[in-house]
Protein backbone atom coordinates (compact mmCIF):
# COMPACT_ATOMS: atom_id res chain seq x y z
CA UNK A 1 0.00 0.00 0.00
CA UNK A 2 0.95 3.71 -0.31
CA UNK A 3 2.47 5.11 2.30
CA UNK A 4 1.02 8.16 1.34
CA UNK A 5 -2.97 6.73 1.74
CA UNK A 6 -1.94 3.64 4.72
CA UNK A 7 -2.31 4.34 8.28
CA UNK A 8 0.52 5.44 10.57
CA UNK A 9 0.72 2.37 12.77
CA UNK A 10 4.40 3.58 13.93
CA UNK A 11 6.07 6.88 14.86
CA UNK A 12 6.78 8.98 11.97
CA UNK A 13 9.33 10.87 10.27
CA UNK A 14 8.65 14.21 10.35
CA UNK A 15 10.78 17.00 7.58
CA UNK A 16 10.18 20.47 7.52
CA UNK A 17 11.13 23.38 4.70
CA UNK A 18 11.18 26.91 5.12
CA UNK A 19 12.38 29.74 6.88
CA UNK A 20 11.69 33.12 8.86
CA UNK A 21 9.84 33.07 11.91
CA UNK A 22 7.40 30.42 10.26
CA UNK A 23 9.52 27.23 10.41
CA UNK A 24 10.45 28.23 13.88
CA UNK A 25 6.96 28.26 14.99
CA UNK A 26 6.09 25.11 13.59
CA UNK A 27 9.40 23.21 14.71
CA UNK A 28 8.36 24.77 19.08
CA UNK A 29 4.62 23.31 18.92
CA UNK A 30 6.02 19.77 16.67
CA UNK A 31 8.93 19.43 19.30
CA UNK A 32 7.24 18.23 22.09
CA UNK A 33 5.76 14.84 20.61
CA UNK A 34 9.56 14.20 19.82
CA UNK A 35 11.74 12.19 22.03
CA UNK A 36 14.78 13.48 23.08
CA UNK A 37 17.57 12.77 21.60
CA UNK A 38 19.85 9.36 22.62
CA UNK A 39 15.97 8.15 23.82
CA UNK A 40 13.30 6.13 22.23
CA UNK A 41 10.69 6.95 24.50
CA UNK A 42 7.42 5.55 23.70
CA UNK A 43 4.37 7.27 23.00
CA UNK A 44 5.68 9.67 21.09
CA UNK A 45 3.88 9.90 17.71
CA UNK A 46 7.51 11.51 15.70
CA UNK A 47 10.42 9.66 15.93
CA UNK A 48 12.17 12.37 14.27
CA UNK A 49 11.87 15.64 13.34
CA UNK A 50 14.22 17.54 10.41
CA UNK A 51 14.07 20.89 9.66
CA UNK A 52 15.41 22.08 6.18
CA UNK A 53 16.48 26.18 6.28
CA UNK A 54 16.61 28.49 3.80
CA UNK A 55 20.26 30.13 3.09
CA UNK A 56 19.27 33.17 1.25
CA UNK A 57 18.84 35.79 3.99
CA UNK A 58 21.06 38.83 3.57
CA UNK A 59 19.42 41.37 6.26
CA UNK A 60 20.08 42.46 9.70
CA UNK A 61 22.72 40.61 11.99
CA UNK A 62 23.20 37.38 9.56
CA UNK A 63 23.60 39.46 6.49
CA UNK A 64 26.50 41.75 8.41
CA UNK A 65 28.15 38.08 9.17
CA UNK A 66 27.45 37.09 5.59
CA UNK A 67 29.48 39.91 4.05
CA UNK A 68 31.97 40.29 6.80
CA UNK A 69 32.75 36.43 7.30
CA UNK A 70 31.58 34.82 3.84
CA UNK A 71 29.86 32.60 5.73
CA UNK A 72 25.89 31.25 5.31
CA UNK A 73 23.19 33.71 7.09
CA UNK A 74 22.98 31.76 10.87
CA UNK A 75 19.41 33.49 11.70
CA UNK A 76 17.02 31.64 10.48
CA UNK A 77 19.17 28.42 11.84
CA UNK A 78 19.28 30.19 15.25
CA UNK A 79 16.14 30.57 15.51
CA UNK A 80 14.94 26.61 14.67
CA UNK A 81 17.53 25.46 17.04
CA UNK A 82 16.25 27.33 19.74
CA UNK A 83 12.24 26.48 18.70
CA UNK A 84 13.64 23.09 19.10
CA UNK A 85 15.33 23.37 22.45
CA UNK A 86 13.92 23.46 25.88
CA UNK A 87 11.98 27.26 25.62
CA UNK A 88 13.12 27.89 29.65
CA UNK A 89 16.47 26.30 28.91
CA UNK A 90 19.33 29.45 29.88
CA UNK A 91 21.08 28.64 26.72
CA UNK A 92 18.32 29.15 24.33
CA UNK A 93 18.00 32.38 25.56
CA UNK A 94 21.75 33.03 25.41
CA UNK A 95 21.55 31.68 21.85
CA UNK A 96 18.83 34.62 21.11
CA UNK A 97 20.42 37.50 23.37
CA UNK A 98 20.69 40.67 21.11
CA UNK A 99 23.73 43.02 21.91
CA UNK A 100 21.90 46.14 22.29
CA UNK A 101 25.32 48.44 21.73
CA UNK A 102 29.13 48.40 20.96
CA UNK A 103 30.89 49.00 18.07
CA UNK A 104 30.56 46.36 15.40
CA UNK A 105 28.19 44.31 18.21
CA UNK A 106 25.27 46.63 18.55
CA UNK A 107 22.41 44.31 16.79
CA UNK A 108 24.70 41.07 16.67
CA UNK A 109 22.84 38.11 18.12
CA UNK A 110 25.22 35.63 20.50
CA UNK A 111 23.98 32.91 18.67
CA UNK A 112 24.64 34.33 14.95
CA UNK A 113 28.10 34.81 16.30
CA UNK A 114 28.70 31.40 18.13
CA UNK A 115 27.38 29.67 15.11
CA UNK A 116 29.99 32.19 13.11
CA UNK A 117 32.83 31.59 14.86
CA UNK A 118 32.17 27.95 14.91
CA UNK A 119 32.21 28.16 11.33
CA UNK A 120 35.31 29.95 10.34
CA UNK A 121 37.01 27.39 13.72
CA UNK A 122 35.80 24.25 11.72
CA UNK A 123 36.02 25.43 8.26
CA UNK A 124 32.19 23.95 7.89
CA UNK A 125 29.20 25.53 8.36
CA UNK A 126 27.04 22.61 9.01
CA UNK A 127 29.52 20.87 11.24
CA UNK A 128 29.10 24.40 13.35
CA UNK A 129 24.99 23.72 12.72
CA UNK A 130 25.41 20.18 13.95
CA UNK A 131 28.08 21.11 17.22
CA UNK A 132 25.49 24.13 18.31
CA UNK A 133 22.43 22.09 17.95
CA UNK A 134 24.39 19.64 20.33
CA UNK A 135 25.33 22.29 22.82
CA UNK A 136 21.37 23.31 23.15
CA UNK A 137 20.46 19.67 23.11
CA UNK A 138 17.68 19.97 20.16
CA UNK A 139 14.94 17.28 19.72
CA UNK A 140 15.37 16.85 16.34
CA UNK A 141 18.25 17.47 13.88
CA UNK A 142 18.94 21.16 11.47
CA UNK A 143 20.20 21.34 8.22
CA UNK A 144 21.05 24.54 5.70
CA UNK A 145 19.28 23.23 2.79
CA UNK A 146 22.50 24.01 0.65
CA UNK A 147 26.41 24.97 1.93
CA UNK A 148 26.63 27.10 -1.09
CA UNK A 149 27.05 30.85 -0.45
CA UNK A 150 23.92 31.55 -2.79
CA UNK A 151 21.68 35.03 -3.50
CA UNK A 152 18.04 35.06 -4.24
CA UNK A 153 17.16 37.12 -7.37
CA UNK A 154 14.04 38.22 -8.32
CA UNK A 155 12.20 39.20 -11.51
CA UNK A 156 9.39 41.41 -11.47
CA UNK A 157 6.16 41.57 -13.65
CA UNK A 158 7.85 44.54 -15.56
CA UNK A 159 11.21 43.05 -16.27
CA UNK A 160 13.18 44.80 -13.48
CA UNK A 161 15.88 42.26 -11.61
CA UNK A 162 15.77 42.49 -8.08
CA UNK A 163 18.93 40.76 -6.07
CA UNK A 164 19.03 39.69 -2.45
CA UNK A 165 15.74 38.59 -0.62
CA UNK A 166 15.87 41.92 1.65
CA UNK A 167 15.40 43.99 -1.40
CA UNK A 168 13.26 41.69 -2.72
CA UNK A 169 10.88 41.61 0.61
CA UNK A 170 10.89 45.50 0.18
CA UNK A 171 9.64 45.93 -3.54
CA UNK A 172 6.12 46.52 -3.87
CA UNK A 173 6.11 45.52 -7.61
CA UNK A 174 4.59 41.92 -8.17
CA UNK A 175 6.86 39.76 -8.88
CA UNK A 176 7.10 36.90 -11.76
CA UNK A 177 9.91 34.81 -10.73
CA UNK A 178 12.27 33.94 -8.46
CA UNK A 179 15.72 32.11 -8.90
CA UNK A 180 19.05 31.35 -6.97
CA UNK A 181 22.66 32.54 -8.52
CA UNK A 182 24.65 30.56 -9.67
CA UNK A 183 21.69 28.55 -10.94
CA UNK A 184 23.24 25.11 -9.99
CA UNK A 185 23.20 24.70 -6.23
CA UNK A 186 24.36 21.48 -4.57
CA UNK A 187 22.02 20.28 -1.89
CA UNK A 188 23.49 18.66 1.57
CA UNK A 189 23.37 14.84 1.20
CA UNK A 190 21.74 14.53 4.39
CA UNK A 191 18.61 16.72 3.21
CA UNK A 192 18.13 14.12 0.55
CA UNK A 193 17.85 11.52 2.26
CA UNK A 194 15.75 12.72 5.42
CA UNK A 195 13.32 13.75 1.93
CA UNK A 196 13.66 10.12 0.88
CA UNK A 197 12.66 8.85 4.37
CA UNK A 198 10.08 11.16 5.43
CA UNK A 199 6.99 10.23 6.23
CA UNK A 200 5.50 13.62 6.43
CA UNK A 201 6.85 16.88 4.45
CA UNK A 202 6.07 20.13 5.94
CA UNK A 203 6.15 23.14 3.83
CA UNK A 204 5.40 26.57 5.16
CA UNK A 205 4.01 28.66 6.37
CA UNK A 206 6.12 31.10 5.64
CA UNK A 207 6.95 33.96 2.84
CA UNK A 208 6.37 32.72 -0.83
CA UNK A 209 9.02 33.82 -2.56
CA UNK A 210 11.88 34.49 0.31
CA UNK A 211 11.24 31.81 2.91
CA UNK A 212 9.43 28.97 0.89
CA UNK A 213 10.63 28.81 -2.79
CA UNK A 214 14.38 29.21 -2.03
CA UNK A 215 14.47 25.71 -0.71
CA UNK A 216 13.16 24.51 -3.66
CA UNK A 217 15.19 26.03 -5.80
CA UNK A 218 18.07 24.54 -4.35
CA UNK A 219 18.50 21.30 -7.38
CA UNK A 220 17.02 17.94 -6.52
CA UNK A 221 15.49 18.87 -3.43
CA UNK A 222 11.79 19.59 -5.23
CA UNK A 223 12.82 16.72 -7.54
CA UNK A 224 13.17 14.42 -4.27
CA UNK A 225 10.14 15.82 -2.70
CA UNK A 226 8.25 14.95 -5.80
CA UNK A 227 9.76 11.43 -5.47
CA UNK A 228 9.12 11.13 -2.07
CA UNK A 229 6.81 8.40 -0.35
CA UNK A 230 5.81 10.87 2.26
CA UNK A 231 2.73 12.66 2.02
CA UNK A 232 3.49 16.01 1.38
CA UNK A 233 1.56 19.48 3.24
CA UNK A 234 1.43 22.63 2.00
CA UNK A 235 0.04 24.76 5.68
CA UNK A 236 -0.83 27.83 3.83
CA UNK A 237 -0.41 31.82 5.06
CA UNK A 238 -3.17 33.58 6.64
CA UNK A 239 -2.47 37.13 5.17
CA UNK A 240 -1.06 37.90 1.67
CA UNK A 241 2.11 40.22 2.23
CA UNK A 242 2.38 43.70 0.26
CA UNK A 243 3.76 43.80 -2.66
CA UNK A 244 5.21 40.07 -2.77
CA UNK A 245 1.59 37.77 -2.80
CA UNK A 246 -0.83 40.86 -3.21
CA UNK A 247 -3.93 39.58 -3.50
CA UNK A 248 -2.65 36.24 -3.80
CA UNK A 249 -5.42 32.73 -2.84
CA UNK A 250 -4.45 29.44 -1.37
CA UNK A 251 -4.30 28.52 -5.15
CA UNK A 252 -2.58 31.11 -6.34
CA UNK A 253 0.73 30.31 -3.71
CA UNK A 254 0.52 26.87 -4.86
CA UNK A 255 0.28 27.20 -8.72
CA UNK A 256 3.66 29.95 -8.11
CA UNK A 257 5.28 27.12 -6.44
CA UNK A 258 4.43 24.45 -9.03
CA UNK A 259 5.60 27.08 -11.59
CA UNK A 260 9.10 27.41 -9.99
CA UNK A 261 9.25 23.42 -9.55
CA UNK A 262 6.83 20.69 -10.38
CA UNK A 263 3.02 20.11 -10.87
CA UNK A 264 1.71 18.42 -8.24
CA UNK A 265 3.93 18.67 -5.60
CA UNK A 266 1.73 18.42 -2.41
CA UNK A 267 -0.85 16.16 -1.64
CA UNK A 268 -2.60 18.56 0.49
CA UNK A 269 -3.07 21.87 1.82
CA UNK A 270 -3.76 22.77 5.19
CA UNK A 271 -6.06 26.35 5.39
CA UNK A 272 -7.66 28.42 8.22
CA UNK A 273 -11.15 28.61 8.19
CA UNK A 274 -11.44 31.27 11.04
CA UNK A 275 -12.44 34.65 10.83
CA UNK A 276 -10.01 37.13 11.32
CA UNK A 277 -11.58 40.19 13.97
CA UNK A 278 -12.78 43.53 12.14
CA UNK A 279 -10.05 45.67 14.26
CA UNK A 280 -7.25 43.40 12.50
CA UNK A 281 -8.92 43.56 9.33
CA UNK A 282 -8.60 46.94 9.17
CA UNK A 283 -4.83 47.30 10.44
CA UNK A 284 -3.60 44.97 8.20
CA UNK A 285 -5.75 46.86 5.52
CA UNK A 286 -3.72 49.83 6.22
CA UNK A 287 -0.49 47.73 4.81
CA UNK A 288 -1.65 46.77 1.82
CA UNK A 289 -2.43 43.09 3.25
CA UNK A 290 -5.51 40.95 3.41
CA UNK A 291 -6.49 37.27 4.87
CA UNK A 292 -5.51 34.60 2.14
CA UNK A 293 -8.38 33.75 0.55
CA UNK A 294 -8.39 29.45 0.65
CA UNK A 295 -10.17 29.34 -2.96
CA UNK A 296 -11.30 25.97 -2.13
CA UNK A 297 -13.48 25.21 -5.64
CA UNK A 298 -9.74 25.90 -7.38
CA UNK A 299 -7.72 23.84 -5.54
CA UNK A 300 -10.50 20.64 -6.09
CA UNK A 301 -10.04 21.43 -10.31
CA UNK A 302 -5.95 21.89 -9.26
CA UNK A 303 -6.66 17.94 -7.93
CA UNK A 304 -5.30 19.18 -3.98
CA UNK A 305 -7.23 18.31 -1.15
CA UNK A 306 -7.44 20.36 1.44
CA UNK A 307 -8.24 19.86 5.35
CA UNK A 308 -9.27 23.28 7.48
CA UNK A 309 -9.31 23.81 10.53
CA UNK A 310 -9.54 27.16 13.09
CA UNK A 311 -5.80 27.93 12.89
CA UNK A 312 -6.14 31.35 14.12
CA UNK A 313 -4.71 33.16 16.84
CA UNK A 314 -4.94 37.31 16.96
CA UNK A 315 -2.66 39.46 19.57
CA UNK A 316 -0.89 42.15 18.05
CA UNK A 317 -0.24 40.25 15.01
CA UNK A 318 -2.45 37.43 13.06
CA UNK A 319 -0.57 34.32 13.70
CA UNK A 320 -1.38 30.77 13.18
CA UNK A 321 -2.57 28.81 16.51
CA UNK A 322 0.33 26.34 16.95
CA UNK A 323 -1.62 24.50 19.34
CA UNK A 324 -4.03 23.88 17.12
CA UNK A 325 -2.10 23.65 14.26
CA UNK A 326 -0.14 20.76 15.97
CA UNK A 327 -3.13 19.20 16.79
CA UNK A 328 -4.88 19.19 13.25
CA UNK A 329 -1.10 18.16 12.04
CA UNK A 330 -1.07 14.52 14.24
CA UNK A 331 -4.74 14.29 14.15
CA UNK A 332 -4.91 14.26 9.89
CA UNK A 333 -1.25 12.88 9.07
CA UNK A 334 0.15 11.25 12.01
CA UNK A 335 -2.38 9.22 14.38
CA UNK A 336 -4.54 8.54 10.89
CA UNK A 337 -2.27 8.26 8.44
Amino acid sequence: MNRRSELHRRPVRVVALGGGTGLSAVLSALKQHVPLRGRQGTGFPISSLTAVVTVTDDGGSSGRLRREYRVLPPGDIRNCMVALSKDEHLLGKLFQYRFPSGRGLAGHSFGNLFMTALSNITGDFPKAVRVSAEVLAIRGQIFPSTAQNVTLEAELEDGTIVAGETKISRSRKRIARVRLVPRRVRPLPEVLAAIREADLILVGPGSLYTSILPNLLVEQVASAMAHAHATRVYIANLMTQPGETEHYSVADHVRAIYRHTKQGLFDFAVINRAPISPRMLRRYSARGAEPVDPSLRELERMGLRYVTGALLKQGEKVRHDQAHLTRLLLDKFVRNG
